[in-house]
C-alpha cells in the first residue's frame, strides 16, 4: 500500500479515522492482548456512523430516544472504546490504557452495565444481531402505543457492526429471517466484510451469497466496494435510513488490519497484539508519531466530542416530551413508568386464585395468569417458538406483533428458540418493556447462549419453560427434559422456579416480574398436578413447609413440581406409622439460597439428617440438601415413550416407593 500523507496533512476526517486505529493498536499492544484487526478495518465506517448519523448523547447514554449502537463482532471491543472516548462518554484515556485488565472499564468483549455507552454484552458472535432485533421490535411496539401526531416522542434507529463470524453463526439465520418477516425498516447493520477469520481466509468454510441470502430474508441489501471511502459509506447509509420498509444490511469491503504494512489482510492481525516493531511500522505507515503511545490530536477531540450536540438533541426531545406531556398527559405518565421499569400500581389483585383440590397442569395455570395480568401490564410483551397452544403463552387479550399491527404484544417467534432468546434480551435492553417467551424445557438447550447473556447482563426476562419432565409422555426422551432442570441452576444469577401447583405458579409469575436483577425461568408441568393449597406466598422464599409435625421431625421429604404431591401422599402413609415428617415444597434453589440462615435453618433444621428428596430428573446437585446421610429419587437416565402416568410408575415414582425409601432411611 501507499504511504499515507503525514499527520498535520490529513484530512480531519482521516485524523479521526487513524486516531481511532491507533488507539486500538496501542491499547491491544499494552495488554499484550485483543485483537486490533477489526477497529483497524472497520475504523472508517464507524468513524462515518457516529459523526453523520448516530444520534446519542454521551452525557446521559441512557437517553430513551437515543440511536442505538451495537458492535456484534465485540473480540473487536476496542473499536467500541475508541469510540466512546473520543465523543465524550466517560471513559477516560486511563481506561483505555487499562484494556484487558483487572477492575478496568475495557473488558475484553464489551459488558453491558459496565461501560457507559455500552447498549448489551456481545462477544459470542451472533448475539449482538440478534439483540438489534429486539430493540427494533420494542421501539416499533413503544411507537405505535405513544406517538400521536406531531408527537414522535419514540423514533430512533438501532445500528449495528457485524462481522463475518457472526453471519456464519445459526442465530443470526434465524434473527434475520424474523427481521424480515417484521418488515424493521430502522434496523440497519453494517457488515464488516474483510474475508478473513481465525482460521485465514473465509474462503475456507464461507462461500455463500451473503447479499442474495439477505435479499431472500426481504432485507434491503447494498455494497459498498471499499471501507474507506467515506463518501460511499455515507451514500449507503443515508439509503438505509431512508428505507421504512425492510431491514437494511450495508456490506462493506474491509481490510482487517489496515495500515499494519506486513500483516493486514491476514489472520495474524485477527487476534493478536501487533508487536512493537509493527506498531512502529504502522504509524509510521499512516503518518503517526512513532514515540508516543495513545496520541490523539487536539482537532480531533474537538472534531469528534459529540456532548454538546448530543445534549442539544436530547434537549429538543425533551421539550418535545413536555409539550407531549402537556396534550397527552395520561400517555406520557405511562411511558415515564415504562421506561423506568415500573409495574402498573395494583396489578397484583388481577392473579387468578386456585381451589385447593382442583387439578390442573401448571402450564394451563400460568396461560390463565397471563389472561389475567397482560390486560393489567401493558408493557408485558412475549410469544413462543411455535409452540402457543401448548405452552399457554398468549392471553386471550393479546393481538400478534406484525407488520400491520405494531401495537400487538404477541410475539410469534417460529421456530427460532435461539433468537428468541437473544430478541427478548434486546426488547428488555432497549428498556420500556417486560419480555417473556416460552418452549418446551428441553430445547432450553437450544438458547442457552442467549439465556446465560440475559443472567449475565441481569436482565428481568422470564422464560416459560413447559412439558417439564417425563410427564411429557408419548413424544419420548428426546423431548423430556431430565438434566435440564439442573443445568439451568448452574447458571449464576437465573432463578429457576419449578412451581408445584396452580397456586405456585400465579405466585411464580408475582416472583418473576417483581425481581429486576436478573431472568426468571420456570419450569411448567404438561401433566395436571393437584392444587395443595390455597396460600403458596412463601414459594418467594424457594422453600417452604408445606405440611409439618408436632415437635422437632424425623424425616424430611423434600420435592419440587409435580412430585411435591407425591411426597405430601407419602407423608400421609408414613405418619400412620408414627412417624414425625415434615413436608417442603422447594420450587427454587435460589430464592432460597438469597433468605437468612435462620430461615434456612428453620425450613432444613441441621439437627434432621434423615431427608429425603424427590425430583424426576438427574439427581447431581441434591446433596447439597439431603447431605450425607440422605437420599435422593431421581432419574439419572433418559425417559421413554410412553403415557407420562406409565412413566412415572415404571420409573419409580410412586407411593410405595418413596415409603419404602423413607423407612429405609429411618431404619
Amino acid at each position: 500500500m501507499s504511504v499515507m500523507q503525514p499527520m498535520d496533512a490529513q484530512s480531519i476526517d482521516e485524523l479521526s479515522i487513524n486516531s481511532i486505529r491507533l488507539l486500538a493498536v496501542d491499547s491491544v499492544q499494552r495488554a499484550n492482548s485483543g485483537h486490533p484487526g477489526l477497529p483497524m478495518g472497520a475504523a472508517a465506517m464507524a468513524y462515518v456512523l457516529f459523526t453523520r448519523f448516530l444520534n446519542h448523547n454521551p452525557q446521559d447514554p441512557q437517553w430513551m430516544n437515543r440511536d442505538r449502537f451495537i458492535l456484534s463482532a465485540g473480540h473487536g471491543s476496542m473499536l467500541l472504546y475508541a469510540l466512546l472516548n473520543l465523543t465524550g462518554y466517560d471513559l477516560p484515556i486511563e481506561e483505555l490504557q487499562r484494556f484487558r485488565q483487572w477492575g478496568s472499564k475495557t473488558p475484553g468483549h464489551p459488558e453491558h452495565g459496565l461501560t457507559p455507552g455500552v447498549e448489551t454484552t456481545t462477544g459470542p458472535l451472533g448475539q449482538g444481531f440478534a439483540n438489534g432485533v429486539g430493540m427494533a421490535i420494542a421501539e416499533r411496539f413503544l411507537a405505535a402505543r405513544f406517538n400521536r401526531p406531531g408527537f414522535s416522542v419514540i423514533d430512533h434507529h438501532t445500528y449495528a457492526i457485524v462481522s463475518d463470524g457472526d453471519l456464519m453463526e445459526g442465530i443470526t439465520h434465524e434473527a434475520a429471517s424474523l427481521a424480515g418477516h417484521l418488515g424493521l425498516g430502522k434496523l440497519i447493520y453494517l457488515y464488516d466484510d474483510n474475508e478473513i477469520s481465525i482460521d485465514g481466509s473465509t474462503d475456507l468454510s464461507f462461500t455463500e451469497d451473503v447479499n442474495k441470502r439477505f435479499e431472500a430474508y426481504d432485507w434491503h441489501v447494498q455494497h459498498v466496494a471499499d471501507g474507506n471511502d467515506t463518501t460511499a459509506v455515507d451514500t449507503a447509509l443515508r439509503l438505509a435510513v431512508a428505507e421504512t420498509d425492510r431491514p437494511s444490511l450495508i456490506r462493506v469491503r474491509t481490510v482487517i488490519g489496515f495500515g499494519s504494512p506486513n500483516k493486514q489482510g491476514t489472520e495474524k492481525v485477527h487476534g493478536s497484539p501487533l508487536g512493537a516493531g509493527e506498531v512502529a511500522a504502522t504509524k509510521r505507515n499512516l503518518g503517526w508519531p512513532e514515540e508516543c503511545e495513545f496520541h490523539i490530536p487536539e482537532a480531533v477531540h474537538g472534531h469528534l466530542d459529540a456532548r454538546t450536540e448530543g445534549a442539544a438533541r436530547q434537549g429538543i426531545h425533551q421539550a418535545l416530551l413536555d409539550r407531549y406531556q402537556a396534550a397527552h398527559p395520561d400517555l406520557a405518565k405511562e411511558l415515564k413508568a415504562w421506561m423506568n421499569r415500573q409495574l402498573v400500581a395494583g396489578w397484583e389483585e388481577a392473579l387468578p386464585t386456585f381451589e385447593p383440590g382442583s387439578k390442573l397442569a401448571t402450564r394451563a395455570a400460568s396461560g390463565m395468569v397471563l389472561d389475567a395480568i397482560v390486560p393489567a401490564i401493558g408493557n408485558l410483551i412475549g410469544g413462543s417458538a411455535d409452540l402457543t397452544p401448548s405452552n399457554k403463552t398468549q392471553a386471550r387479550s393479546q393481538v400478534d406483533f406484525q407488520k400491520a399491527t405494531p401495537d400487538g404484544s404477541y410475539l410469534r417467534f417460529g421456530v427460532r428458540e435461539h433468537a428468541m432468546a437473544a430478541v427478548s434480551n434486546g426488547i428488555a435492553l432497549h428498556g420500556g418493556l417486560r419480555p417473556y417467551c416460552g418452549t418446551f424445557l428441553i430445547f432450553s438447550d437450544y438458547l442457552r447462549p442467549s439465556l446465560r447473556l440475559s443472567a449475565l447482563m441481569e436482565l428481568p426476562v422470564v422464560f416459560v419453560f413447559t412439558h417439564d419432565s417425563i410427564g411429557l409422555g408419548e413424544d419420548g426422551p428426546t423431548h423430556q427434559a431430565v438434566e435440564h432442570c439442573m443445568a439451568l441452576r448452574a447458571i449464576p444469577n437465573l432463578t429457576l422456579i419449578r412451581p408445584a401447583d396452580a397456586t405456585e405458579t400465579a405466585e411464580a409469575w408475582r416472583v418473576a416480574l417483581t425481581r429486576s436483577g436478573g431472568p426468571t425461568a420456570l419450569a411448567l408441568t404438561r401433566q395436571g398436578v393437584p392444587t395443595l393449597s390455597a396460600h403458596a406466598t412463601d414459594l418467594r422464599k424457594g422453600a417452604y413447609i408445606l405440611e409439618d409435625c408436632i415437635g422437632l421431625p424425623e424425616l424430611l421429604l423434600l420435592a419440587s413440581g409435580s412430585e411435591v404431591h407425591l411426597v405430601q401422599d407419602a407423608a400421609r402413609e408414613l405418619r400412620t406409622d408414627g412417624v414425625r415428617v415434615r413436608v417442603v415444597s422447594m420450587p427454587s434453589w435460589e430464592l432460597f439460597g438469597e433468605q437468612p440462615q435462620t430461615y434456612r435453618e428453620r425450613v432444613l433444621p441441621g439437627a434432621v439428617s434423615k431427608r429425603l428428596a424427590v425430583e424426576a430428573g438427574i439427581t447431581l446437585g441434591w446433596e447439597r440438601y439431603v447431605g450425607p446421610h440422605g437420599r435422593v429419587l431421581g432419574l439419572d437416565r433418559f425417559g421413554a415413550s410412553a403415557p407420562g402416568s406409565v412413566l412415572f410408575e415404571q420409573f419409580g415414582f410412586t407411593v410405595r416407593r418413596v415409603v419404602a425409601a423413607a423407612r429405609a432411611l429411618l431404619a
